[in-house]
């Protein structure tokens, strides 16, 4: 099957994003089966201005359902934009069903205020054509996120091509969760201009971006895609050296393996156990993170080092192994979580919109509370 290429062009903000897109397999996973690139328009100088990508309602056949989705990047001078910090363009889609799926999603956001940039949900959807050529869509970029599938042979497939295509001023940016820079990038003519930039699921409401670099990574290019990254809106972050599932996919398995050998053990049941976060750990670290934890619940993190270590180094000695994730354990989660949600696809959309619908709130008010 053919790729399609998806781009848009920001009148008066020199942004052009652009996209290749296939069907996606797996409804519900935000990312599709494309890659955005962002470029200049043609004959506008200046700076560009930040953008969103809303994720679309899939259409019923799932076919392409997730390629656009949540978040989206800009490019001007410096490849960071313009001053202005709001976003301000839509996509549209090649296939008329997905245009009318995005339309929907906008008009939602634009209803209910959440609707990123200063220009409207139809102005923004008027932004965006399409290419089928994949060096048409790259011709002038300056930054390209590829956001295929999980698929090193993939990824690695389309950077190659890339890398043939695209001059020394572009930055080559994956969204992978995991794939280390060094299997993405290694034996490339551009790997100084090449990282990893992990967005989190669902992008247009959790902001956070982790760069990763390969080792022959240029500062230069961490850096711009950092501006970049908040210019738009995004919290990057900077790892200084690549290692196995990043920073938050480290993180978030830690949480997930202990809270499996509680259940598994029988210590808890699933549905406490995910109060345990959502009522507990989770209202804490929607706001400050588990450093700034330790620092607050004492006087400083030298004090908390001291009152609490011991018991800390006790208790992490009690960990057990990595769980296998099967079986029997997995049989009880199963269940457990299919009484709160069956596990077809129209619960399961329900539910993943009710969790987005809370996940813009929280975001709305983080933005309210927090300074900028």
């Amino acid at each position: 099957m053919s790729s399609r290429f998806i781009h848009g062009v920001v009148t008066g903000s020199g942004v052009r994003p652009l996209a290749t897109q296939k069907p996606i397999k797996r409804p519900g996973w935000w990312k599709g089966r494309f890659a955005l690139f962002c470029r200049p328009a043609a004959g506008v100088g200046g700076g560009g201005r930040r953008m969103p990508v809303q994720r679309p309602t899939p259409p019923a056949d799932n076919q392409g359902a997730r390629a656009f989705t949540d978040s989206f990047y800009s490019t001007g001078r410096n490849s960071t934009g313009s001053s202005d910090s709001h976003h301000d363009i839509g996509h549209r889609w090649s296939d008329q069903r997905h245009l009318d799926c995005f339309r929907k999603e906008m008009k939602l956001l634009e209803q209910s205020g959440s609707l990123k940039g200063s220009r409207g949900a139809e102005e923004q959807l008027s932004l965006i054509s399409g290419c089928s050529d994949i060096r048409e869509a790259v011709e002038g970029a300056l930054h390209v996120q590829e956001c295929v599938p999980e698929n090193l042979e993939l990824k690695k497939q389309l950077f190659a091509q890339l890398d043939g295509i695209v001059g020394d001023q572009v930055v080559l940016s994956s969204s992978s969760s995991c794939l280390l820079p060094t299997r993405l990038f290694s034996g490339l003519v551009h790997v100084k201009q090449c990282l990893v930039a992990h967005p989190v699921n669902p992008p247009y409401y959790v902001p956070l971006v982790e760069l990763v670099p390969h080792p022959e990574t240029a500062p230069a290019t961490v850096d711009r895609t950092y501006a970049l990254m908040r210019k738009i809106g995004q919290s990057p972050v900077r790892l200084t050296k690549e290692v196995d599932g990043f920073a938050l996919n480290r993180l978030q398995y830690a949480i997930i393996s202990e809270a499996w050998r509680l259940v598994e053990e029988g210590v808890v049941s699933p549905g406490d156990l995910d109060l345990v976060m959502s009522d507990g750990l989770g209202m804490r670290y929607a706001f400050i993170g588990p450093l700034e934890t330790m620092h607050l619940n004492a006087e400083g993190m030298l004090s908390y080092c001291g009152r609490y270590s011991e018991g800390m180094k006790r208790v992490l000695k009690t960990f057990g192994p990595v769980p296998e994730f099967s079986g029997a354990a997995a049989e009880k989660v199963h269940q457990a979580m299919c009484v709160k949600v069956p596990d077809d696809p129209e619960h399961l959309a329900a539910r993943r919109e009710w969790r987005d619908r809370c996940l813009m709130r929280l975001a709305r008010l983080k933005s309210q509370l927090q300074p900028q």
